[in-house]
């Protein structure tokens, strides 16, 4: 197994705080110090040198030049991702791969290391971890695929905060392009907007079923359902005009269907919600601290999950919030999730979140066994890695109930309306005692005595439809324009 495998990904990200500390060790081991010796020449604890040199701190940029200074390095030096040795470089490898979520998902015990530890056993352990990610991908079948980009898209939202500057300036053109400069936008606006774009509106009871909507280009007709099955009209026309304005062709793969429909929803929020009315309003609220999911959703006339997911868009960029948003059925199962205030999910081996099913103790979950399961929800949840406040409510479609939940880290629940709940509930999860396994008791009552049938979803095993990404039926939709559009002239 050669290096570059192990440790290619952590060059292309830059230095780590273990890569970092690996090559301060080097450096001091190099220049004969003690950890004693460069804690006094740095200004800290021996205790503190050992837990930079182990990657357990991140250094600031003023720390490291001080760090340099005590070494006798230049910051280049310190700063340098390859690992100062091909241990170090195993080291690494391993601790990222620890780090990861196969691991976790197999509950793996973590393997200590120490210098008695041969190279040999290192790259056994490592050769083994690339083994079982080469196999849990092999076996992923044509969704699992969709799945994969879905991850890779989830990741790149929490890059930018789910913030998409470019996608706000598209919409403040838009509006502004109609005349509309703030509060909510009504549907006579959006059609007024689709008029802009050079579309007439076309609503029929025979849309292909596979089809949300159809845009015509060449005869500028955009055709919708006369039902909408609940769903709000402007946001399948807003939706349409998005991927007509944004350019979409025929997605290539999965990773370019899910960044379409990302980037389709969030301008179609952004007309909705303008930014500088919803961030005029959220600023205010944070101010007398009462911000609110439900005074977003009712400023703009729009449904719960559409303000909550708006405002996973805002709230970092503007509020400077770290919050985390979850979409999840009355089984538990996930079905939308992000997050960038460190909430941690639960995940397959692959990382892959939607799908799996949370805890039973947070509040995504506790929504529904309350009485009045249609309120607005407010809960503390201490977790493995600290304690989280959320507000969650619970949504109705024709799929059935599903709640829909906006967190952030404790710190920062002072500026939320509901942050004096006193509901507060311990979640030990990935634990599998915590929620996953019945009580001892229980198990005693019943285990060998109960024969439950499962209701499997038939859509588990079917493959995803072949001839492109989206499923699209091509066949219905060409012989409904065929049957619908005006004579070529």
């Amino acid at each position: 197994m050669s290096t570059s495998t192990t440790t290619g990904a952590e060059h292309e990200a830059g230095p780590t705080p273990l890569t970092i500390g690996r090559r301060i060790r080097a450096l001091r081991t190099a220049r004969g110090m003690t950890v004693q010796q460069l804690g006094e020449a740095f200004g800290r604890a021996a205790s503190q040198i050992s837990v930079i040199e182990n990657g357990h701190r991140e250094l600031r940029v003023s720390e490291l030049q001080a760090m340099a200074a005590a070494l006798g390095a230049s910051l280049d030096d310190l700063l340098d991702p390859e690992p100062p040795s091909r241990r170090d470089a195993l080291e690494i490898a391993l601790a990222r791969a620890q780090d990861g979520p196969l691991f976790e998902a197999l509950q793996i015990p973590r393997l200590q290391v120490r210098r008695s530890l041969p190279d040999a056993a290192l790259e056994t352990v490592l050769a083994m971890h690339a083994e079982l990610v080469r196999l849990h991908e092999r076996r992923a079948s044509t969704p699992e695929e969709a799945r994969r980009a879905n991850t890779e898209l989830r990741a790149t939202q929490r890059e930018q905060h789910n913030h998409y500057p470019e996608l706000e300036r598209v919409a403040a053109g838009l509006l502004g392009a109609i005349g509309h400069h703030g509060g909510p936008l009504s549907h006579s606006a959006a059609s007024s907007l689709a008029s802009h774009l050079g579309f007439t509106l076309h609503y029929v009871h025979d849309l292909p079923v596979t089809a949300r909507s159809v845009t015509d280009e060449r005869h500028g007709r955009l055709y919708l359902p006369i039902r909408s099955d609940g769903a709000d009209r402007r946001v399948v026309l807003l939706q349409a005009l998005a991927a007509h304005v944004l350019g979409h062709e025929e997605p290539r793969d999965y990773g370019d269907l899910l960044r379409q429909r990302v980037e389709a929803n969030y301008l179609a929020a952004a007309l909705m919600m303008p930014e500088r009315s919803a961030v005029d309003l959220l600023t205010a609220a944070k101010a007398v601290r009462d911000l609110s999911v439900e005074d977003l959703r009712d400023a703009f006339a729009v449904s719960y999950e559409s303000a909550a997911h708006r405002f996973t868009n805002l709230a970092t960029e503007h509020l400077d919030l770290p919050v985390h948003f979850l979409k999840v059925s009355s089984a538990g199962v996930v079905s939308k999730a992000y997050e960038n205030d460190g909430a941690k999910f639960p995940q397959d081996a692959l990382g892959n979140v939607e799908g799996q099913r949370v805890c039973r103790q947070w509040s995504a979950r506790q929504v529904f066994e309350r009485a009045d399961r249609y309120g607005i929800y407010h809960q503390y949840t201490d977790k493995p890695n600290g304690t989280y406040w959320c507000t969650s409510a619970v949504q109705t479609t024709g799929a059935g109930d599903h709640s829909v939940s906006v967190g952030t880290q404790y710190v920062h629940s002072k500026w939320f309306r509901g942050r004096d709940t006193t509901t507060r509930r311990a979640s030990t999860c990935p634990d599998p005692g915590c929620c996953r396994e019945p009580r001892h008791d229980l198990s005693e009552r019943w285990d060998g005595q109960v024969r439950p049938a499962a209701r499997i979803n038939s859509s588990l095993l079917a493959a995803t439809p072949s001839g492109n990404a989206t499923g699209i039926d091509r066949v219905a939709v060409y012989e409904f324009l065929d049957g619908q559009a005006p004579p070529d002239g």
